[in-house]
This record gives structure tokens, C-alpha cells and sequence, in this order.
């Protein structure tokens, strides 16, 4: 399939995870105490997640099924995942007519295992991925997409898909309802065989906090590229943020016509983590003067403004021992307008 459509694709899959992480690490700064941890035992880990390398720094788990659950809920639209595809996109729309497969239809559940990249910059934040996803896929017609601009590559008794690109994408089909991608430098090795091994401990104890949602993400952030920290050299109080957390977790959890968005960080001491809650909780006061400023509140529309104000009011910050945590509740009313004037 062409480098476009199947970077979108992966997109897809990683951004519903992510994205919300993301813009939870830039608005929330306020919070409830810190979920207990959940034995593995009474919470299993999905098959999906069992199959992905077991040395990954990086974890990300979608139950596309639960949230599709969520159809008559106000906040379907904004999840993206469930009611209509983004037909609107162009490229997506030759993706689905030609593999027949739209993942707010046919996707079910997806497991990502990514690594963090030694810069930030266009190519994105992660150096590489592999996803895993379960669903409903026409393989024949995904085979034949893909043959359009890319090739295939024996292995046994495997065929795998290589797609050109910047970085090149590959995959190959585990099951008929099963599906293995990958990207980054010589993703047709990123496909296994992966060797066999225990998850990292540091990992799995970080996935027992959150394994309850069906939408959660977690990363060991203390053993990061040596040049990772390069990119907030011009923001020394950022750098040291970052050199301070060593794991961070991210659920997603629908409760009625909510979603419960938390963003855990683990520092490396008490101190650094009382450090943490002041830096964001100023963090927070900056972006509501910035509300505050008329020139700011025009180049915004209304359902933007209406958006961030909520959400600088409404967003939590707490800490214990070494644990901050930022939580937010999205509401469809944070979705709607306000009275602010719309931006022309």
C-alpha cells in the first residue's frame, strides 16, 4: 500500500492511544490520588499485548470493541473511532475502498510497542513501532493494495509485505482475523520471530496500574537515547522534568457519557515529584492568563475556546510519595460552544 495510506493506518491505531496522552500532558494540571495497583492475576493480559517484543520501552493497548459500545454516547464523534469513517480525507478514503477495511467498522482491539526516537522532530517522536491488531480484514484485497507500490518478501513459510516510505512500513498476517505491522529502519525484521523472554518488570508493573481501561498506555522513561534529553535544551526547567520521571502511565475509562482521561508520572524521588505538581500547577496558571488575554481569546473559535477553558478549570493535579498525577473528566458539554465570540 502506498507510504501515505499506511502510515495513516498506523496512525490510526497509535494516535487514538496517544493522542489524548498528549494533549492531557499539555492542559491538565490538577488531580485525584493515584489508582491502586491491579494483581496480573485477577486482570490477564490481552493475547495482542503477549505477542509484541518483550523488550519494548513503550506499551499502548486499544479495546476498539468496548469503546464502540459507546455509539449513542455524545462522545463517539470525538473519539473517532466509532460512527463514520473520515471520508473527508482523501487518502483514507482510497485506503478503505481499496482493502476494504475502515477501522471505525472492522477494527477490534490493537496492541502497540513503540521506542522513543533520539529526536523530536517531523518524523515524529517514536523511532519505531510494531502494532498488532485484531479485527476483520480482506486479505487478499490488502495483499493486492499493497503490491501497488510495494513488494513481498519470503521468510519460511511467511510472506511479508514491505511498503516504501520515510521511514518503510511492513506487515504480514498472523491469522486471518490477526495482522502484524511495522515501521522503522528494516521493518521486515521488526517483525519477529521476537525472542521469547519475560516482559520487562519495570513495564509490567507500570501495565498493572492501568489494566483495567480499556484504552491505556504506559513507557519506562529512565533509560531513554543519550540524545533524547537534547531536546529541551532550550528549556532547561523542561529538561529537568523530564530527567526526573522514570515511567509514566495514561488510561482512558468511559463511565456514562464521560471519559476519564489519567496521566501518571513516576519520579525518581518524593522531592522531584512535589517539583513536578508546582512546574505543571504554574504551567496551569500561565495558560489561563494567556485565556485571559483578548488577542489570544480572537485567534481562537469558540468551540476552542470553550474546550481550554474547561479544561484549565476542570483538570486535577495530585501527588503521592513519588507519583504525580494529572486527571481530567472530557463531557460532551466541553465539546459544545460557549458564549465567547467565535473567531471570524
Amino acid at each position: 500500500m502506498p507510504a501515505s495510506a499506511t502510515k495513516r493506518a498506523l496512525i490510526a491505531l497509535a494516535a487514538l492511544v496517544c493522542l489524548a496522552a498528549a494533549a492531557a500532558a499539555i492542559y491538565l494540571y490538577r488531580a485525584r490520588r493515584p489508582l491502586p495497583a491491579i494483581a496480573p492475576s485477577i486482570l490477564p493480559i490481552p493475547s495482542v499485548l503477549s505477542e509484541l517484543p518483550p523488550d519494548a520501552p513503550g506499551i499502548a493497548y486499544l479495546d476498539v470493541a468496548a469503546l464502540r459500545r459507546l455509539q449513542g454516547s455524545p462522545l463517539a464523534a470525538m473519539l473517532g473511532i466509532v460512527g463514520a469513517s473520515p471520508a473527508s480525507d482523501r487518502d483514507y478514503a482510497d485506503f478503505v475502498r481499496g482493502t476494504g477495511f475502515d477501522y471505525t467498522r472492522d477494527l477490534d482491539k490493537a496492541a502497540i510497542a513503540f521506542w522513543p526516537a533520539s529526536r523530536i522532530g517531523p518524523a515524529g517522536i517514536f523511532d519505531r513501532g510494531v502494532v498488532i491488531a485484531e479485527g476483520r480484514f480482506d486479505q487478499a484485497k490488502i495483499e493486492a493494495y499493497a503490491l501497488r507500490t510495494g513488494h513481498v518478501i519470503t521468510r519460511g513459510n511467511e510472506s511479508i509485505y514491505v511498503v516504501p516510505g520515510s521511514p518503510p512500513d511492513a506487515f504480514e498476517f498472523l491469522a486471518p482475523t490477526r495482522i502484524i505491522l511495522a515501521s522503522g529502519k528494516d521493518p521486515a525484521s521488526l517483525l519477529g520471530p521476537f525472542k521469547p523472554g519475560p516482559r520487562d518488570s519495570v513495564i509490567q508493573a507500570l501495565m498493572d496500574r492501568v489494566a483495567a481501561a480499556p484504552v491505556f498506555a504506559v513507557a519506562r522513561t529512565d533509560n531513554p537515547p543519550p540524545a533524547f534529553y537534547t531536546n529541551f535544551s532550550s528549556s532547561p526547567q523542561l529538561e529537568q522534568l523530564a530527567r526526573n520521571i522514570q515511567g509514566l502511565t495514561f488510561a482512558g475509562q468511559p463511565k456514562a457519557d464521560d471519559l476519564e482521561l489519567a496521566l501518571d508520572a513516576r519520579c525518581d524521588s518524593m522531592t522531584h515529584a512535589v517539583e513536578m505538581s508546582t512546574l505543571l500547577e504554574g504551567f496551569r496558571m500561565i495558560g489561563s492568563m494567556a485565556l485571559a488575554d483578548p488577542k489570544t481569546r480572537r485567534e481562537m473559535t469558540r468551540d476552542e475556546l470553550a474546550l481550554a477553558t474547561a479544561v484549565l478549570a476542570q483538570a486535577k493535579l495530585t501527588h503521592q510519595d513519588r507519583w504525580v498525577r494529572l486527571t481530567l473528566d472530557v463531557t460532551p458539554t466541553m465539546l459544545g460552544s460557549s458564549g465567547a465570540d467565535p473567531k471570524p
